[in-house]
C-alpha cells in the first residue's frame, strides 16, 4: 500500500512503529502518511488501518474532515441538510520529504492539497521515548500554516450540522477487539458537566459518554492487554475537546473544529502537540496519570 518502504519508529531496542509516508490509496481515503503498525513494547498491535467499518482509518496522524470545504479526512462528506454524501472533494497530504529521520523520531515537511492548489503546509515531528520496560510513549507535534494566500477555516461535521461529529486533527485508530475498550479520564479534572466550551477542562468520569466532547488533560482507551493515554502537551492542544469512540469502533482524536469553525488568516500557523503513552496491560487512574507526567516533561 505505499511506493516506498515504510520509516521504522524504534524505542529500547525494537521495532514500535511503521511509518509510511506515500500510501497507494484511491483519493477518496483523503490519501496521507500514517503510523501502522503502533506496538507495544511486548508486541502488541494497538493500530488498525483501512479497517472493514471505516475504510478511510489510518492507523495514527491528522486528518480533517473540511478545510475549506476540502475533505483530508476520506469517506463521505457531511453536508448540512444533506447529510452524509459520497463527494469529489478529498484533498492530499504529500510527504514532501524529512528535513531529520533517525531511529528514534523525524522531522517531515508535507503539503496538504486540493484540486491543484498547496493549501496548508505543515511541519511535523515525531518521537519516541522509553518510559518504564513496559510503557513509550509517542510525541507528535504539527504546526500548519496557510499558504493559499487567502483566509481559510477548518470545520467538522459538527460544524457543519452533525451533532457530536467534531472529529477533526490528531487521530488515532485501535484495533476493534470482542469487548469494548474501557474508557476514562482524570479524576477531579475541573467538573465539567456538559460538552466543553473553549477553556472547560476535564470531566473526571469513567465511560465514552463521560469524556467524549469535554477538553481534559488526558484521555485512556484500555483494551485486551493494553492502554493508550492521550495527553495534550500545550495549553492550547488541552484546550481541544476530545473525539472519543469506544462501542462503534475504538478510536481517539482531538477536535479542532468543536463548537465553531478554526480560523486560519492568510500566513498564519497553528500548532497542536498530543502525547500518547503506549503501555502493556491495564492502567488504572493513578498509573495513567504517572506515565502521562513523565512523558510530557520528557
Amino acid at each position: 500500500m505505499s511506493t516506498e518502504p515504510p520509516t521504522l519508529l524504534r524505542c529500547a531496542g525494537r521495532t514500535v512503529a511503521r511509518y509510511t509516508t506515500r500510501p497507494d490509496l484511491a483519493p477518496d481515503h483523503a490519501p496521507r502518511p500514517y503510523l501502522h503498525p503502533v506496538t507495544t513494547l511486548a508486541g502488541r498491535v494497538v493500530t488498525e488501518a483501512l479497517p472493514d467499518d471505516h475504510p478511510h482509518h489510518l492507523g495514527a496522524g491528522i486528518a480533517v474532515a473540511d478545510v475549506a470545504g476540502r475533505n483530508f479526512w476520506g469517506g463521505r462528506t457531511f453536508v448540512r441538510d444533506r447529510g452524509s454524501v459520497e463527494l469529489d472533494d478529498h484533498g492530499v497530504q504529500r510527504h514532501d520529504g524529512f528535513k531529520l529521520c533517525d531511529p528514534d523520531g523525524f522531522v517531515e515537511e508535507l503539503s496538504w492539497t486540493a484540486g491543484g492548489e498547496r493549501l496548508l503546509r505543515e511541519h511535523r515531528t515525531v518521537a519516541a521515548t522509553a518510559l518504564t520496560d513496559s510503557a513509550w510513549a509517542l510525541d507528535l507535534t504539527f504546526s500548519l500554516t496557510n499558504t493559499a494566500g487567502r483566509d481559510l477555516s477548518l470545520g467538522s461535521p459538527a460544524t457543519n450540522g452533525r451533532p457530536g461529529a467534531a472529529y477533526g486533527g490528531f487521530f488515532w485508530r485501535a484495533p476493534k477487539e470482542a469487548t469494548t475498550p474501557t474508557v476514562f479520564g482524570p479524576g477531579g479534572g475541573g467538573g465539567a458537566s456538559g460538552p466543553a466550551a473553549a477553556g472547560e477542562r476535564g470531566s473526571g468520569a469513567d465511560g465514552e459518554a463521560a469524556v467524549h466532547g469535554f477538553a481534559a488533560d488526558w484521555v485512556a482507551l484500555a483494551g485486551e492487554g493494553w492502554t493508550l493515554v492521550f495527553a495534550g502537551a500545550t495549553a492550547q492542544t488541552r484546550s481541544d475537546p476530545w473525539f472519543v469512540r469506544a462501542a462503534e469502533y475504538p478510536g481517539v482524536g482531538s477536535s479542532l473544529a468543536h463548537a465553531g469553525r478554526l480560523a486560519v488568516p492568510a500566513g498564519e500557523t497553528f500548532v497542536r502537540r498530543v502525547v500518547t503513552v503506549v503501555a502493556d496491560g491495564g492502567l488504572d487512574r493513578s498509573g495513567a496519570a504517572a506515565l502521562v507526567r513523565k512523558a510530557v516533561a520528557s
